[in-house]
């Protein structure tokens, strides 16, 4: 084979100099979750699996492990950054059992090519279905990080600029933010699927085979269920984010208390001026 490791070696060093350059600290602590996530990844999911552990356990354990590393060691240690991993948590727990409902009702295998036939051939005691299922939840849990920190982000920065508004207020503007990040985000997650797919679309549109027995192949449906399931997940992230948030923050607001002490000092101290003023012009 070819010999690739210097550009490979290349694109990599250019990529951790953009994120060091443009996030700062922030981006050296992004690129060491993502060293963790890659260690876990090798040293704990793969490993499991192959030792026939339930993929859909390990999977799920695996995420949690990795979501909340990456969460913390980039946010810190804050409620903010808890109300975007109690959000994660929630969305992976339907993706779970969205994907798993839906793989087990269209009878999706998830032995469809050449490697999953061959991991088969090798491991037969490994749930294929199961691992399909674990490829959908480990492949929805980056951009679900992307939207609940966004959405817990834009609650708090709306409560630091109006800290009187309440938590259906915050709920209400959060939302009218969320609503721009979910048109976004679905499209980013289906084209990235569609781009993964693309040969084998490619192939049906050789074929000239009409949309619906594409649909019904057991590869595209896996695609499908994928792309949906994890687009249901990541459009549920965002009202159960933000209402968690703007909870959470609205109980930092000023109470009723503080607000009438400010009023009734304001106008004591408006004569006080006008009245050292005034005193100032009869001396002079």
């Amino acid at each position: 084979d070819v010999n690739r490791k210097f550009p490979m070696a290349l694109l990599a060093g250019i990529f951790a100099l953009a994120v060091v350059v443009v996030g700062r600290l922030r981006g050296v602590m992004a690129l060491i979750a993502l060293a963790i996530s890659f260690m876990i990844l090798n040293f704990f999911i793969l490993p499991a699996i192959l030792h026939g552990s339930n993929p859909l356990i390990v999977a799920v354990v695996g995420s949690s492990a990795i979501m909340l590393i990456a969460l913390y060691l980039c946010h810190g240690l804050s409620a903010r950054t808890s109300v975007a991993v109690l959000g994660t948590l929630m969305s992976l727990v339907l993706i779970g059992i969205l994907g798993s409902v839906f793989i087990g009702w269209a009878a999706l295998t998830g032995n469809t090519d050449d490697n999953t036939g061959l991991i088969h051939g090798l491991y037969p005691s490994i749930d294929m279905s199961g691992l399909l299922l674990a490829g959908v939840i480990i492949g929805s849990l980056g951009v679900l990080d992307d939207v609940t920190v966004t959405q817990t982000s834009a609650v708090w920065e709306l409560h630091e600029a109006n800290p009187s508004m309440g938590w259906r207020g915050l709920y209400r503007a959060g939302i009218r933010i969320g609503r721009d990040h979910i048109a976004s985000v679905v499209n980013t997650l289906v084209l990235a699927y569609a781009g993964a797919a693309l040969p084998l679309l490619l192939l049906f549109s050789i074929a000239q085979s009409s949309v619906g027995a594409v649909a019904n192949s057991e590869l595209v449906a896996e695609e499908i269920v994928r792309t949906l399931v994890g687009s249901i997940g990541l459009v549920a992230s965002v009202p159960v984010t933000t209402a968690l948030a703007a909870l959470v923050v609205s109980a930092d607001r000023p109470g009723p208390a503080t607000a009438p002490a400010a009023a009734t000092a304001a106008p004591d101290a408006k004569p006080a001026a006008a009245r050292g003023g005034k005193g100032r012009r009869r001396k002079h």
